[in-house]
């Protein structure tokens, strides 16, 4: 008796390679398109539910196929309306994303691995180091998932590589999600609505800008190496100067910025002067910034600084003629603030569903 080969995930397949492996077996590769589409479009999760398919063709497709979907362990509601999900992979390993409501659209922060290796001293994320990479499936399901819960196609409207890990260490999972999220085939978000934030991977930025067209968000948090080297280890590895020329590569469609993030710590990086450096070291550059206040947690060695202190880090960049944003992040009563997410199960308080 023939042996059943093991079932593929169809989520794990380019539009290419599926046409390649249909092709394989002698199916036409207009298939491919159809297919993508019940997964992405219509959120099928089996193949009976392709009724655009012979049954011969669904049946063939079942005994080889399987369309994953994740786990949702827990879904937690900040006051300000923010939903954390902690989804369970199938290795029993966990990743969170943030779901985000802004003006009347919803941002969804997504994770790329489960933990982080950056090591950045501020982010409870590296705290207990890097697990492993999220395979482009696992990444793109949290979109599917999150979109599934809210009930309508078109509710989540901008993607953020800003969650667990750092996107261009996975590059190759990370780059596969986003062809597909963005494919005509797949979850067709405009790359105007899909950014990614970096620490600093400096070969792979160069390599990000030739493969895809997303927004560059860029780590950024000190305008000194010393600071920087203190803040986030891959400093001494991609100094500041090596970032910026990187950042100055960066192909970027007209009209389009980078966006430098800053963490701002009391103490450690809030000073006007630091403003004022930021400012100058900028200058060359495309260049918006979010001024991100430090949101704490237990253990951490730093402090969020006065509101004084962070109006007037924000009007030095205004009075030099920078776009310079106070995000005040969402969910930090839930965990859910930047640089909140961790890997572990956080049980602080009883979740509420969404």
């Amino acid at each position: 008796m023939p042996t059943m080969s093991i079932q593929q995930d169809a989520k794990s397949f380019t539009e290419e390679s599926l046409g390649e492996w249909l092709g394989q077996h002698g199916i036409p590769n207009y298939r491919v398109g159809q297919i993508l589409r019940w997964i992405y479009h219509q959120g099928a999760y089996s193949f009976s539910e392709m009724t655009d398919l012979s049954k011969d063709l669904r049946k063939f497709l079942s005994e080889r196929l399987f369309i994953s979907r994740l786990e949702t362990e827990q879904v937690q509601t900040s006051r300000d309306g923010s939903r954390k999900y902690l989804f369970r992979l199938k290795d029993g390993q966990y990743i969170q994303s943030v779901l985000i409501p802004e003006r009347g659209r919803w941002t969804l922060c997504v994770s790329s691995q489960v933990g982080c290796g950056m090591g950045c001293k501020f982010c409870l994320t590296g705290r207990d180091g890097l697990v492993r990479n999220l395979e482009p499936s696992e990444i793109v399901n949290q979109v599917c998932a999150v979109r599934d819960a809210l009930g309508e196609p078109d509710s989540v409207t901008n993607i953020v590589f800003m969650g667990m890990g750092e996107p261009l260490a996975n590059y190759n999972s990370v780059v596969q999600a986003i062809q597909t999220i963005t494919g005509n085939n797949g979850l067709q978000f405009s790359g105007r609505r899909v950014s990614l934030s970096t620490a600093g991977l400096v070969p792979r930025m160069d390599d990000l800008g030739r493969d895809v067209r997303v927004g560059l968000a860029v780590s950024l948090n000190a305008a000194d190496n010393d600071t920087r080297n203190r803040l986030m280890p891959i400093n001494r590895t991609y100094p500041i100067e090596m970032l910026l020329s990187a950042c100055r590569r960066f192909s970027l469609p007209p009209r389009w910025m980078i966006m430098f993030e800053y963490v701002l710590i009391a103490g450690v990086n809030d000073a006007p002067t630091d403003a004022e450096r930021l400012a100058k070291l900028l200058r060359p550059l495309r260049a918006k910034i979010n001024l991100i206040p430090f949101n704490p947690y237990e253990g951490t060695e730093f402090r969020r600084p006065e509101e004084g202190a962070i109006l007037a880090f924000q009007k030095v960049l205004l009075d030099r003629h920078y776009t310079a944003v106070i995000r005040r992040s969402k969910g930090g009563d839930i965990g859910a603030a930047c640089g909140q997410l961790c890997p572990e199960i956080c049980n602080n308080g009883q979740a509420r569903e969404g």
